[in-house]
């Protein structure tokens, strides 16, 4: 591997993730956290699980569509993201097919 594809960790972009409570949810205490964009989307989706106590959640990005878990935070974000962040809505229902 060339030197110029390795990602010291003082390197990996940040992502500021907003999360939005949609429908029933409860709503979070802090809203806004930075993330590694190099981090899966899973992430995101384990720290809501653990934050509400809840096993099914269903979680969106801009209110339209639930990424796969394998996406990577700063993809979502470079085609996503608005305002310098990423909108992560999540609802313990069903909210947006």
């Amino acid at each position: 591997m060339a030197a110029a594809e390795i990602q010291s960790p003082s390197s990996v972009r940040k992502v500021v993730v907003h999360l939005r409570a949609t429908g029933d949810a409860p709503i979070l205490k802090q809203v806004k956290f930075k993330i590694p964009g190099s981090d899966k989307f899973a992430k995101v989706i384990d720290f809501l699980r653990r934050q509400l106590h809840r096993e099914t959640l269903f979680v969106y990005v801009n209110s339209a569509f639930s990424p796969n878990p394998d996406e990577l935070v700063i993809d979502l974000y470079n085609n996503f993201g608005f305002d310098g962040k990423l909108v992560v809505n999540y609802a313990c229902s069903m909210a947006w097919g």
